[in-house]
């Protein structure tokens, strides 16, 4: 069920920098490790309802129906621009304090969540990607499906922590020198618009 093929192409396709690899490095420079976990533990349950969405078939009537796309990619991309503005903002004003973990977590997962929720590629991505590694012979395709997402989440939780831990190395190395680190937040800021605009003017 789980071909070598399966997955060296969720690998290749988890590693590319997307709105979850940019927001948990994001968060990897500009908070403790924890924080940055948070991240990258909402930023993998974002991916769930499209999975769900996926296995039900909702996927294909979202496809068909240009008007739900588009509500849900408006949506996704005002959230985008949102996250933009925000870190625009907040560069170079970083402030860590260690007894709003648990709070600081909580609103850090569920923008995570939220992220990837407003992102209707995703079920489409997952509507095609998916029935290419189910074998022709497999009996119930629907359990097939469920396990490739459980271990394409996995994938995608490890890849995003192994980048987050990167980031978080390297930060109290950059924070040193805050103009840098105010420059590199404005960067993740454009990079947050960008996506937002791609997304925006999405087929």
């Amino acid at each position: 069920m789980i071909s070598i093929s399966f997955l060296l192409t969720a690998l290749v396709i988890v590693l590319i920098p997307g709105t979850g690899v940019i927001y948990t490095i994001n968060t990897g420079l500009t908070q403790k490790k924890r924080i940055m976990l948070a991240a990258a533990f909402g930023c993998t349950l974002g991916i769930i309802p499209h999975i769900v969405a996926c296995v039900l078939g909702l996927s294909a009537i979202m496809h068909m129906s240009a008007k739900i796309f588009s509500v849900i990619k408006y949506a996704g991309a005002v959230y985008l621009m949102y996250l933009a503005w925000k870190t625009w903002t907040s560069a170079g004003q970083l402030e860590l304090d260690e007894n709003r973990f648990a709070t600081t977590s909580l609103k850090t997962a569920a923008r995570g969540v939220v992220l990837n929720l407003l992102n209707p590629k995703l079920t489409l991505f997952f509507f095609s990607f998916l029935p290419q590694f189910i074998p022709s012979d497999t009996v119930d395709k629907i359990d097939c499906m469920i396990v490739l997402s459980l271990v394409f989440m996995l994938m995608t939780l490890i890849v995003f922590i192994i980048y987050g831990l990167i980031a978080g190395a390297l930060r109290e190395l950059i924070q040193r020198r805050k103009p840098i680190m105010k420059n590199i937040e404005r960067g993740f800021a454009l990079s947050f618009a960008g996506l937002s605009i791609k997304l925006a003017l999405e087929d």
